[in-house]
């Protein structure tokens, strides 16, 4: 009886190691093992969920640079770094640390990914890939107005931040919507996170049914809800500064991060970065004009 539970034993093992996905690994393992897998979140147009959007072909482009097959792996923003790092992220303050051990289902995060401090204490970012900023946003019929704006934004900021005090906000913690992002916690607002689930694009059908009077949204998500909800909601005014987004990588991957760099500065060069911005964000070159003048 012993020999075959030994046997079955190492049966099991073989067959765990079969199915559990790739650990994580640098441009060399990735180029040996024959495939680049993708971490993507359905997101506004960066990830759209029918197999394509502005990071998924990004990322299809930097899978054929590097002459790997493509992967695309699904996501949300409560489990993508885990899903890169296999590692909990756990916050306390301006303190991060990593904890649990998880599947490693990924080798890159690129899904309208914010460059945040406290991300940067756990990842590798590549240069910045898209430009954003999170809004304020309300419904149509609302009476606050939106600011008059003005030449400084840090004045704006801190008004549209004023005009909130002792209202309620629909946000979403872990994501670019996370209050503490921008200190809005502790200051007399009523912040009101959506648990529902971990979709971005469910805030303002949120902020339409009621749930909050007022929402934020980030620029490339809110330039497509102002045509998809068109009449039915307005922006108030910034709630930060600019932001960028960019891809993530394991800090265990330097040289797959630099060469995506080389990667983005190719694509920039030759014009078809700039393709891919007309075709799913039409008409965002003008909110940031800087950064896109910077791309050519």
């Amino acid at each position: 009886m012993k020999p075959i539970l030994r046997l079955l034993g190492m049966l099991a093992s073989v067959l765990l190691i079969l199915v559990s996905p790739p650990a994580a690994a640098d441009l060399k393992e990735i180029q040996a093992r024959g495939e680049l897998r993708h971490i993507g979140i359905r997101y506004a147009n960066f990830v759209t969920g029918a197999g394509d959007g502005f990071d998924v072909e990004l990322a299809q482009g930097f899978a054929r640079h590097i002459g790997v097959k493509y992967t695309l792996v699904y996501s949300d923003f409560y489990n993508v770094i885990r899903d890169l790092l296999g590692k909990d992220v756990v916050r306390k303050g301006s303190e991060v640390s990593l904890a649990g051990d998880f599947p490693i289902k990924g080798d890159l995060i690129a899904t309208g990914f914010t460059m945040l401090p406290w991300r940067e204490q756990v990842l590798l970012y590549s240069k910045p890939t898209f430009p954003s900023q999170v809004l304020l946003v309300a419904r149509a019929e609302s009476s606050q107005r939106p600011i008059a704006g003005s030449s400084n934004l840090a004045h704006d900021i801190a008004e549209t931040q004023a005009l909130i005090s002792g209202k309620s906000v629909l946000v979403m913690e872990k994501t670019c919507l996370d209050p503490a992002n921008y200190g809005l916690k502790g200051k007399g607002i009523d912040l009101r996170a959506y648990t529902k689930s971990a979709n971005l694009n469910e805030m303002v059908p949120a902020l339409l049914n009621g749930d909050a009077e007022f929402t934020l949204l980030d620029v490339p998500d809110a330039i497509l809800d102002l045509q998809k909800w068109a009449g039915r909601i307005k922006v108030i005014g910034p709630i930060s500064e600019v932001q960028d987004l960019a891809a993530a990588f394991p800090k265990s991957s330097p040289q797959l991060r630099d060469e995506f760099n080389v990667y983005l500065a190719k694509i920039r060069a030759d014009g078809s970065y700039d393709k891919l911005v007309r075709k799913y964000y039409p008409g965002i070159q003008r909110c940031f004009p800087v950064f896109f003048e910077k791309s050519r």
